[in-house]
């Protein structure tokens, strides 16, 4: 089965860095588009970021535009996130997800990610 395994978040001050990981099973993953979800804590889960399965097309929600940067290995079934320059309102739960016809779409756990002094 689809299986996605987020990693990399933690605590971080405001204007620092973090990297997101998540790691893909149970499917091609170089065959579709993967995408990174946040939901803050009583807010409803928002688009971050979304990549085609070669890379070749990305979008970023506005509100990180400019500070995040989705990227993937195909190779390793791995996809990133790369958040510079974090604000107190990235704080947030981060969630990689796929859509496949055969399994709808699928989530990790989710990593957490808070941008505190």
């Amino acid at each position: 089965q689809v299986q996605l395994v987020e990693s990399g978040g933690g605590l971080v001050q405001p204007g620092g860095s973090l990297r997101l990981s998540c790691a893909a099973s149970g499917f091609t993953f170089s065959m579709y588009v993967m995408y990174w979800y946040r939901q803050a804590p009583g807010k409803e889960r928002e688009l971050v970021a979304g990549i085609t399965n070669t890379g070749g097309t990305i979008n970023y929600a506005d509100s990180v535009k400019g500070r995040f940067t989705i990227s993937r290995d195909n190779a390793k079934n791995t996809l990133y996130l790369q958040m510079n320059s974090l604000k107190p309102e990235d704080t947030a739960v981060y969630y990689c997800n796929v859509r496949t016809s055969w399994a709808g779409d699928a989530w990790g756990q989710g990593t957490q990610v808070t941008v505190s002094s």
